[in-house]
């Protein structure tokens, strides 16, 4: 299951961004699907997480918006993980027309437990 941390400049409309929470579960699970973890492209549930935060006045970012995607490591992922990105950010600018975006994929070791 993915992780994704959308952080937003303040002046990126509204719409945009509900634009992007809406593609992005699919093109996500498009990113990280493997053998390991096919994806069927019937989304459940807490099956893609996105939490979206909009820069503080501390902050500082040379884009308008910038999508952190973490999923656990495969070995499937890794072999190729900067083809994935480069795909991810294309799809996403090609999805929404968002033109200054980054697109940060991280695969860390990790587990996931969800109930029924």
């Amino acid at each position: 299951m993915p992780l994704v941390e959308v952080t937003h400049a303040p002046t990126v409309p509204e719409a945009r961004l509900r634009e992007l929470g809406s593609v992005l579960p699919h093109l996500v699970s498009l990113a990280v699907e493997c053998p390991e973890e096919p994806y069927d492209g019937d989304l459940q549930p807490g099956d893609v997480e996105i939490r979206f935060r909009a820069l503080g006045p501390l902050d500082r970012s040379g884009l308008a918006v910038v999508i952190e995607v973490k999923s656990k490591w495969t070995a499937t992922r890794e072999a190729d993980r900067q083809e994935r990105v480069d795909a991810l950010h294309a799809a996403v600018r090609a999805a929404t027309g968002l033109d200054d975006v980054g697109v940060y994929l991280s695969l860390p070791c990790a587990a996931w437990s969800q109930g029924d």
